[in-house]
């Protein structure tokens, strides 16, 4: 069960939404490189935060970015993954010229979400945290 830290709510919703994403650069190229994970990183902080979005594991790899989150139901993850890649997209590639030139967009149309209910949310952290190192 939840603690009642973990919980939160808007003005008829009491929640605990937790979502582990997973998406990639199109074609699955290792383009987040070079500032461009430094630079993507704060671009998602950003939307989060306009959205009351809690990042709760953020990793960049060069070629996929995972996302631990808390949502808010009634906000829904589908329509923060849209705002997020396509803020993110958008941004890039005009920042990060070599975007433009090796990819005709930026990300796939795919994600990968899953909620964390069957995994203590410490251990979906550990594993986001420890993608650098492998």
């Amino acid at each position: 069960m939840f603690c009642m830290e973990e919980m939160r709510s808007n003005y008829n919703v009491t929640y605990a939404c937790h979502y582990h994403v997973v998406w990639c650069p199109k074609y699955r190229r290792k383009v987040l490189v070079n500032g461009g994970d430094e630079r993507l990183k704060h671009i998602l902080e950003e939307v989060c935060s306009e959205h009351n979005v809690i990042i709760e594991g953020l990793e960049v790899m060069p070629d996929h970015v995972h996302l631990l989150v808390n949502v808010d139901p009634q906000f829904g993850i589908h329509r923060l993954v849209k705002l997020l890649k396509g803020r993110s997209s958008r941004l890039l590639r005009q920042e990060f010229s070599v975007l433009k030139r090796r990819l005709p967009t930026l990300w796939t149309n795919s994600y990968f979400v899953s909620t964390t209910g069957g995994a203590p949310l410490e251990l979906v952290k550990h594993y986001i945290e420890g993608q650098k190192r492998q």
